[in-house]
């Protein structure tokens, strides 16, 4: 059976919510938007004007977006709530890749820069390249799967709200901070591609955290904990997170990884107030 193809500035017409000037082309369900054009002086689509199309595609009864040829545009998918739309990003997004997301699934098909999943209270992101600095900033909610490497200060301020437990699995490695100020919620560094002898964290691994938990498969040691955090012994509890998140991880990117709970360390906070008695008293 044929689809039926028409241009996108046809469907949200039709749906009554402006006109567009993204060249697109819905199939089904699905809708695609190219976000490599240029304007006749040669700047590329700016990230104001991608987003208010994919905003205006969101308003449609498409369940799938695919963005061809981004280049940096910063905010994709930013607060998307509709739990059954998946959008796939072809290219490299800018800054808050899926900021405040909220259900949907975003899926990159590359490598994502800083602050992705920034707030983020529910819903999937999966990056099928690095993932760099501040990834899931104050994540409340839903998980980020990453298949490759990541950058400084990774789940730095993650909480648990309610029911709802944050989860970011890094396939390779992660620099400093990891997990700085973590409150709630699980960070899975899994290693792969890390040097024989090195460790896949950085320095200053949970510094400030007071909740939650770290699980690095690989060496780690005590000069690269950061203040408040302490090793932990990896439970029963752990190993079934560990189970669920690194079959998500598989299933997200076909690859196999080791079940040899053994290789891997816990980081946990050592105290929930790891601060307490260093702030100035004085009245203001």
């Amino acid at each position: 059976m044929k689809v039926k193809e028409s241009s996108f500035e046809e469907v949200v017409s039709a749906h009554d919510v402006g006109s567009v000037v993204v060249n697109g082309v819905i199939k089904g369900d699905m809708i695609i938007i190219r976000a490599d054009q240029r304007d006749d002086l040669g700047h590329p689509l700016d990230f104001h004007a991608l987003n208010a199309m994919i905003r205006k595609a969101v308003m449609t009864d498409c369940r799938r977006i695919v963005l061809e040829g981004v280049l940096g545009q910063r905010y994709v998918g930013s607060a998307a709530s509709r739990v059954d739309l998946k959008i796939e990003v072809h290219g490299t997004p800018g800054n808050n890749l899926g900021a405040f997301l909220d259900g949907s699934t975003i899926e990159v098909f590359g490598n994502a820069q800083d602050l992705t999943g920034n707030t983020m209270n529910s819903g999937r992101i999966v990056v099928h390249g690095n993932a760099w600095d501040v990834t899931g900033l104050a994540a409340r909610g839903g998980r980020i799967l990453i298949r490759g490497d990541t950058g400084y200060r990774v789940g730095i301020h993650m909480k648990e709200y309610g029911g709802s437990k944050p989860a970011i699995v890094i396939g390779g490695t992660a620099k400093d901070y990891l997990g700085e100020y973590m409150a709630g919620g699980s960070v899975v560094v899994l290693g792969f591609g890390t040097r024989s002898g090195e460790s896949p964290v950085g320095h200053n691994i949970g510094a400030g955290m007071h909740g939650g938990g770290i699980l690095v498969r690989g060496t780690v040691s005590h000069h690269q904990l950061g203040r408040g955090a302490v090793f932990g012994e990896v439970t029963e509890d752990d190993t079934q997170k560990l189970e669920e998140l690194i079959t998500d991880f598989e299933d997200a990117f076909k690859m196999e990884v080791p079940r040899d709970w053994r290789a891997f360390s816990k980081v946990c906070p050592n105290t929930y107030r790891p601060f307490s008695g260093h702030y100035d008293p004085t009245l203001i």
